[in-house]
């Protein structure tokens, strides 16, 4: 009919598809829900013990301070939306807002997810852009569903805003040793890999550039979009990179090399999730507190 090809045309200005009729209103209502408890949501019982904790920034808090507070530990991982309290004021209290706005997101960023692959669908693109998007989706899911699953409670969950991050960081090392764990130390060589080539990448390209402008005008000029030249020399940078460490260290094909710079960092998140979500059931980073014996061999 004239709706699907509508919804499945590549001619529109931002491509929708099946997967974005799932997506706009998932997204949509999480970020309308985020913006207006971020801004107004009264105080939360995040751990079950009527000792609200204010979030938002009516209610004293700043963008650092701020943050959606997760549902209360009273209510561990049961669902809680708004029409199973017998008042929005008691849904406010017990931290609703962190339920809607989490499942919807999840579901809003797996429907983003689909979408990138329905796209490149359509086009005849090959279809990993979004197997590299389903690292930080993994991420995602594991610090707002499967560690609070894991755990018995979202109030468990990672709270959304900046210093709640940092909180569940803190809280995350003293009850698991995730700074041992040998997926979180992947994640880390994944994400300052990854600037790392990013920006060693950037740097050579942008130094090995085909001189096209005169010195008076931007070198972005020297470029001009669709064209079929390439823009840069590789063999140059090739010759500088593989000297500078050495000839084996240096990409020499251009699919290869931008192939490693996507997956480096997606395998280091993805494991990193996997590790998060194993520590959810407990799973922990090493300990060697049974190595520390005194002189008669005691622990």
């Amino acid at each position: 009919g004239t709706f699907a090809t509508w919804i499945t045309s590549t001619e529109n200005r931002l491509y929708i598809g099946w997967f974005g009729c799932l997506m706009i209103p998932t997204l949509l209502t999480a970020a309308t829900c985020y913006i207006i408890a971020f801004i107004a949501a009264p105080p939360v019982d995040i751990d079950g013990i009527r000792e609200p904790v204010a979030g938002s920034l009516l209610y004293g808090n700043n963008i650092i301070s701020g943050a959606v507070i997760p549902s209360s530990n009273a209510i561990g991982i049961h669902f809680y939306p708004i029409w199973e309290a017998a008042s929005v004021e008691e849904w406010l209290y017990n931290g609703g807002p962190y339920q809607l706005i989490v499942l919807h997101f999840l579901l809003g960023v797996a429907s983003y997810m689909g979408r990138e692959w329905e796209l490149s669908y359509r086009l005849g693109m090959r279809p990993w852009i979004f197997v590299a998007f389903s690292a930080p989706v993994a991420a995602a899911s594991a610090v707002f569903l499967v560690y609070p699953i894991g755990q018995g409670s979202f109030s468990d969950g990672m709270p959304l805003g900046i210093s709640g991050t940092f909180n569940f960081m803190i809280v995350f090392q003293a009850e698991h040793n995730i700074l041992m764990h040998p997926f979180h130390m992947a994640g880390v060589a994944g994400v300052f890999g990854g600037s790392l080539f990013s920006a060693m990448h950037g740097s050579l390209v942008t130094s090995s550039l085909i001189r096209e402008t005169s010195e008076v005008e931007s070198v972005n000029y020297g470029y001009k979009f669709g064209q079929e030249e390439e823009t840069y020399n590789i063999v140059a940078a090739h010759g500088y990179f593989g000297r500078l460490i050495f000839q084996y260290a240096s990409f020499n094909n251009s699919r290869a090399l931008h192939f490693f710079l996507a997956a480096w960092p997606v395998v280091g998140i993805w494991l990193t999730a996997l590790g998060v979500s194993t520590m959810a059931f407990n799973l922990n980073g090493f300990n060697f507190n049974q190595s520390v014996v005194d002189s008669e061999g005691r622990v």
